[in-house]
């Protein structure tokens, strides 16, 4: 007959298809029992909104009718308590993350956006990209976890972070960027991930806790566009040295950056410079350069902002191409190397202590 441990070894092949990790592993399966052919346990769920509940009982069902003796499953369900999260997704309270006391990591900049669309996570790549070409070593930290897309832009073959010791090892790009991201993670890159504030945060908190980044000159933040909780983790959890605004030429990305640099100013976060993104298009045959968005309000909007405009990208079809197929290292612009060193002029080398540690 079938024993209490085969099934929990079997359990441990239900995958939780968000997070890539067995439900057994991620502490999700309660109260198992077997008795008389049958088998009861209680699936604890990050949410009982959780729209892959199903799949997930459905898969432990169908795996355990398949085992010897066994002809009945029951399967409860419940919503994870506080300290089932905690030890899932992050730390809670004064506790810092396991790869914590490793790292060292002189410079942090977060790079954010007050509305999407305005390419924020390719201007965090590409700052990524300069600063490594300039020697430094560098982490990139994809803090927009329910729309990351840094590992496709400069992972060609993506790999999953491994574990150690001292804590999680992320993936390097060929050039050696370390990166983090929620899609390096997952079974299945497409899928949705759909989760409320308090576990975006908790993930936050344990990329930054709980990778091993080691001795890092830079570490670029990624973070969703707008004023959600994850920026406001970003903000308080993490000692930030500046924060890079980006815009594009329309006058309503320039009004919604404000909103976002508000933020930052309550919170005690300086603003180190404005980048205008998709500035405008230079025809690579006549040169004839055209402002496909409308004219530029750069100058208006980073005086408005009292930050210095470290520069304007443009429009450049070969970046997309570079970036789908995961090459976005290759790409090399001389406006993009002059944007990195007036950030590196302006950046403060003392960063803004957290607020929660």
């Amino acid at each position: 007959m079938t024993d209490i441990h085969t099934v929990r070894k079997t359990l441990e092949q239900v995958m939780d298809p968000e997070l890539g990790r067995n439900i057994v592993e991620l502490g999700m399966v309660h109260d198992l029992q077997v008795q008389n052919g049958k088998v009861s346990f209680t699936l604890a769920l990050t949410t009982m909104a959780c729209p892959l509940r199903g799949r997930m009982q459905d898969d432990a069902r169908k795996r355990l009718l398949a085992l010897e003796g066994i002809r009945e499953v029951d399967i409860s369900a419940r919503a994870m308590t506080d300290e089932e999260k905690a030890k899932v997704f992050g730390k809670s309270g004064q506790e810092q993350g396991s790869a914590a006391a490793h790292n060292h990591i002189k410079h942090v900049v977060a790079v954010m956006s007050g509305k999407g669309g305005v390419g924020k996570s390719s201007v965090s790549a590409l700052l990524a990209v300069a600063l490594r070409r300039k020697g430094y070593t560098v982490g990139l930290l994809d803090a927009d976890i329910t729309g990351p897309s840094i590992p496709k832009m400069l992972l060609s073959e993506p790999g999953r972070p491994m574990g150690s010791p001292l804590g999680i090892l992320p993936v390097e790009s060929p050039s050696g960027i370390k990166i983090i991201s929620i899609n390096l993670l997952l079974a299945d890159p497409n899928q949705a991930v759909i989760w409320r504030g308090p576990l975006i945060s908790g993930a936050i908190r344990q990329f930054w806790g709980d990778v091993l980044w080691g001795d890092l000159d830079y570490l670029i933040v990624d973070l969703q566009p707008g004023t959600s909780d994850a920026s406001l983790t970003v903000m308080q959890v993490l000692p930030l040295n500046g924060i890079v605004m980006v815009t594009t030429p329309q006058s309503l990305a320039g009004m919604v950056v404000r909103k976002a640099s508000s933020m930052a100013e309550q919170l005690g976060i300086p603003i180190v410079g404005l980048i205008e993104n998709m500035s405008y298009y230079k025809c690579p045959d006549c040169e004839h350069v055209a402002e496909l968005f409308g004219p530029s309000h750069a100058v208006e909007l980073a005086q408005s902002l009292q930050a210095p405009l470290l520069g304007r990208l443009p429009i450049q079809p070969e970046l997309a191409e570079l970036a789908d197929r995961g090459e976005l290292e290759s790409y090399q612009d001389p406006a993009l190397d002059e944007l990195v060193e007036r950030l590196l002029v302006v950046l403060p080398e003392e960063a803004h202590p957290p607020v929660l540690k």
